[in-house]
């Protein structure tokens, strides 16, 4: 699912004073001292590099510096924002922006030019300590138009970009407008009674202190862990875990909990009340590193299910013979998971029948036919594997299919392959996405097309439907993991996971509206001849 991302990652990290440094701390810290954890933050990013390559930045404290918080950020990905490339750059980087506190973000945005004024932390500078900040975020905001209206609405304020962090960090300001002394925990209670969507947030002032705060639906993920007096957050496990911290003491933030860190200690708080949760299932899908475990679940058991549910629906139909001619190859590489285990389950080989080319470039904002050519160079087809088989190809997912039909014929006309029988380890993506995932219309998307005018809630994927899109795709066959085996694979109950693009139901108000506003847009111009500007401009706007 290449053609698909996510919008960014957050990290934090904090090294409380007045106490002798834990061995972790020395042992991931070696020669600098506490006042120089910030040098931690690259290394915690470029494991969620997965999460977004457009920018990358980090902001760091030290009551040692006249620049009490300090943010540097850049487009490109992590190694060229912090040039790792160039030792000399980097030690000098680190040394400009040392500090005992830091937050840090990797960003992906849905439209618009890459633009380093859009990337985070976005910083906010003021007299007032308390009210001099710097924070960053994962999510979108689905009542970004109504917030938005409600600042402008007054003649003091402007708006100088189109993003919803630049609305978040104003209604953070309005909110510690009033106070004289900082109250953090009624910032986060402000926010959760005024935002509408997915969030995910990492905050720094310049008196030192620290929170980490998720939206009480628990959307986009996050986590923590404490050892000694080193703190750190961030959006996967595996970040923490390679720092060294112990998977026992990886813990998640609750939905609605905030955490607050100060060189006091550390405090945690519910902000707001969670009657349920809402946890994005794409990300142990497709999104999240496969060596994370997203609350308390691991992604790569979850994939691993998901093919051995594939596995047993193959059984189930019985209509394509598995024989020595019959291989599975995945699509590399957030689908070896799946198809592995769907292979082992039908007792025949999983092989590398394509190759995946790391350095050809981003296909996904492209449109046309140079997206097609570029789409050309990601995946090599090996022939020696793939020649005269019968392939089971896996992909995670099938989102607007431009990938997966270059792929199919490169794999039947360079590859020599047999049969190719498409399996989705992931339901059909019937709906779009407003909670920060870059499908914000219907017209994009693969399925809709073949629903023929029917009601919204009539939509469904029929073997016969199945069949249309892949003769259109240019398989053999095409089917799809059923809705009801994502939250078995994943080991959540269904009513704890956010599952709009997959069942038109959206866990917010004002994400069921945005919904409604893009099928009215759909049903209007189902053939997208006016384009997808406005659909840019209204859904897909360049958020966290």
């Amino acid at each position: 699912m290449s053609e698909l991302h996510e919008e960014c990652g957050v990290v934090a990290i904090y090294h409380l004073p007045g106490s002798e440094p834990s061995p972790l701390t020395v042992s991931i810290l070696g020669d600098s001292g506490p006042e120089e954890v910030s040098r931690l933050v690259p290394r915690m990013l470029l494991d969620l590099q997965n999460r977004g390559q457009l920018a990358a930045g980090m902001t760091t404290y030290s009551p040692f510096r006249k620049q009490l918080i300090d943010t540097h950020k850049e487009v490109g990905s992590v190694s060229e924002v912090f040039h790792f490339s160039r030792r000399d750059k980097f030690t000098a980087l680190m040394d400009e922006y040392a500090g005992r506190a830091a937050i840090g973000h990797v960003r992906y945005a849905t439209c618009g030019k890459d633009d380093r004024s859009y990337a985070q932390p976005f910083e906010r500078h003021h007299i007032k300590k308390h009210k001099w900040f710097s924070f960053a975020f994962n999510g979108q905001l689905t009542n970004y138009d109504n917030l938005r209206e409600m600042l402008l609405n007054d003649g003091n304020t402007h708006l100088a970009r189109e993003t919803d962090t630049e609305v978040f960090m104003h209604f953070i300001c309005s909110a510690l407008s009033p106070q004289e002394e900082p109250d953090l925990l009624s910032v986060c209670q402000s926010l959760a009674q005024t935002f509408d969507g997915s969030y995910s947030i990492v905050f720094l002032n310049a008196l030192g202190q620290m929170f980490v705060a998720r939206d009480p639906l628990g959307m986009k993920p996050l986590c923590y862990a404490v050892e000694g007096n080193l703190f750190a957050a961030a959006s996967e496990s595996v970040a923490l875990f390679n720092l060294g911290f112990k998977a026992e003491s990886i813990k998640p933030v609750l939905p609605g909990q905030v955490i607050l860190v100060n060189e006091k200690g550390i405090r945690f708080e519910q902000f707001a009340e969670s009657t349920r949760t809402a946890h994005c299932f794409f990300e142990w899908v497709y999104f999240a590193n496969v060596a994370s475990t997203i609350n308390g679940k691991s992604v790569y058991l979850a994939r691993k299910n998901s093919g051995i549910e594939l596995a047993r629906q193959e059984r189930q139909r019985g209509d394509v013979p598995i024989d020595f001619n019959t291989i599975v190859v995945p699509v590399p590489d957030t689908s070896k998971a799946a198809a592995d285990a769907m292979a082992y389950e039908l007792g025949i080989p999983s092989l590398e029948g394509l190759i995946r080319n790391r350095y050809s470039g981003r296909t996904f904002i492209e449109g046309g036919e140079y997206r097609w050519k570029k789409a050309e160079t990601k995946y090599t087809p090996l022939r020696e594997v793939l020649e005269g088989k019968r392939v089971f190809l896996v992909e995670d997912s099938i989102v607007r299919s431009t990938t997966m039909r270059v792929l199919l014929q490169r794999i039947r006309n360079l590859g020599g392959a047999k049969e190719i029988h498409v399996r989705a380890a992931c339901p059909p993506i019937i709906a779009p996405c407003f909670y920060g995932i870059d499908m914000s219309t219907y017209n994009e998307l693969f399925v809709p097309q073949y629903m023929d005018g029917a009601p919204l809630d009539e939509w469904a994927v029929t073997p016969e439907v199945e069949k249309r899109m892949a003769a259109d795709l240019g398989a053999d066959t095409l089917r799809y993991l059923p809705v009801d085996a994502v939250p078995r694979a994943i080991g959540l109950p269904t009513n704890s996971l956010c599952q709009a693009c997959i069942t038109g139901t959206y866990p917010t108000v004002w994400g069921g509206k945005l919904a409604k506003e893009a099928f009215d847009e759909y049903q209007s111009d189902p053939d997208n001849l006016n384009g997808q500007s406005f659909s840019c401009k209204r859904f897909g706007r360049m958020g966290g």
